[in-house]
């Protein structure tokens, strides 16, 4: 009894939260829990037209992942600067992979989210932000960019739209595929 009443009052001075372990990262300012230097989380996801992607068979790549949803004002208004910027820049390089990745919606919503944007990078869905939470706390805000070497290390992460980040996000994308 001594121990349940030591355990519960623990747990009051903590918040009813466990104590943070190694194994619970730490998030960072804009809510990563995965900084530049990692290995990229590796995850599978279908898209829009039925395919699925798997981010570990796309070693060899440089890989841009943008987490998107249809009811972010900031993903509609950065999305055509990555279609036309991005995607139609690089879309015919083998070594260059982008997806879209939208956040906990159904698929006949990212369809029309798509052709709303008039975007024709491919979008994958991302039920119960599964893929987003192996990036950033589950809650934390979109937009956000995570640019992916052709080892599969994290070299550039941004968060909402900044046209100065978003010109450095394409000149490291030019970079890393030259």
């Amino acid at each position: 009894m001594k121990k349940l009443i030591f355990a519960l009052t623990l747990m009051g001075l903590l918040g009813g939260h466990a104590p943070l372990t190694a194994s619970q990262p730490v998030p960072d300012a804009a809510g990563y829990i995965v900084k530049v230097g990692d290995t990229a989380p590796d995850f599978e996801m279908k898209l829009t037209d039925g395919r699925k992607v798997k981010l570990s068979e796309l070693k060899g790549k440089v890989v841009m992942l943008q987490f998107t949803a249809s009811w972010c004002g900031v993903c509609r208004k950065e999305m055509p600067f990555i279609e036309k910027d991005i995607w139609q820049k690089h879309k015919d390089n083998t070594s260059f992979a982008l997806y879209g990745i939208d956040r906990d919606e159904p698929l006949e919503r990212v369809k029309a989210f798509a052709k709303q944007t008039e975007v024709t990078y491919p979008l994958g869905l991302d039920p119960g932000a599964d893929i987003f939470a192996k990036y950033a706390e589950r809650n934390a805000g979109i937009t956000r960019n995570v640019l992916i070497d052709k080892e599969g290390k994290i070299v550039m992460m941004t968060r909402l739209f900044n046209e100065e980040e978003f010109a450095s996000l394409c000149k490291k994308i030019d970079e890393l595929l030259k």
